[in-house]
């Protein structure tokens, strides 16, 4: 197994593609520990696939991504699945299992990893959902509650095994702006009291202000990244790329 660095997540020369099309080609970034790492860029520049990447769902065209030093796409299938349980994810509509309960979605995980009595389990997943602010709701199911309430228990579920990296696939999308800022403040608030390297793909300004640490712009039109740090010391850069800038100020920059 290859080591390289000691960043929580390192992407070097990587290269997406499906089939002949290539989305993405040349990334290379550092994601470090406790970081909230926004990968952000307009539609269909392959923000979701990089996160596809990430988690272990397509593999690379070329090039590598490290996990603690360790280069993840050069493991068996059996240690890639193990390092994978040390993820959380969560999907952009929250992909609750709409026949189950909020604490079944949150159990589930729980139930397929540790040898837990169900006792423990309920008790579990109540800390869980109260976590995220939804204690009380366990035994309400997916499409009695609102959008927002839907993506925090998402949320939950991704927390259920003490995950070391989250990642959040549009969490603010389709919120109001209140469901959205609280969001924002959940996001922080996680990583404050779990201490987890948080990943999330965003195109929503205000939420990648309130709680980026670090990002990566990536470009649709030369197919690769044009940015890469922190979204307020970006603006503050004379020889920042003007697509960039624009995103950053709607425009107005």
């Amino acid at each position: 197994m290859d080591k390289s660095g000691s960043s929580h997540i390192k992407v070097e020369d990587l290269t997406m593609a499906y089939g002949d099309f290539v989305i993405q080609q040349g990334l290379s970034f550092d994601v470090n520990e406790g970081d909230v790492f926004v990968i952000m860029g307009d539609s269909g520049c392959g923000k979701s696939t990089l996160l596809k990447h990430l988690i272990g769902l397509k593999a690379p065209r070329k090039g590598r991504i490290f996990y603690r030093g360790v280069s993840f796409w050069d493991l068996s299938h059996a240690e890639r699945k193990s390092c994978m349980q040390r993820f959380g994810v969560m999907y952009q509509r929250g992909a609750l299992w709409s026949s189950m309960t909020l604490a079944e979605n949150v159990a589930e995980p729980i139930e397929q990893y540790l040898d837990l009595h169900p006792v423990f389990v309920r008790e579990l997943v109540g800390f869980k959902l109260a976590l995220v602010g939804l204690g009380g709701y366990e035994d309400f199911y997916p499409s009695e509650i609102s959008g927002g309430m839907r993506k925090r228990a998402g949320i939950a579920r991704a927390m259920a095994l003490d995950p070391e990296i989250l990642f959040f696939d549009e969490p603010s999308a389709g919120l109001d702006p209140i469901s959205s800022k609280r969001m924002d403040e959940l996001i922080l608030e996680l990583r404050k009291s779990l201490g987890a390297t948080i990943v999330l793909v965003t195109h929503e300004l205000p939420s990648i202000f309130a709680v980026a640490t670090n990002s990566v712009f990536l470009d649709a039109e030369s197919r690769t990244m044009i940015a890469s740090g922190p979204p307020q010391e970006l603006l503050q850069k004379k020889d920042l790329h003007p697509k960039v800038r624009t995103f950053l100020t709607r425009g107005e920059g």
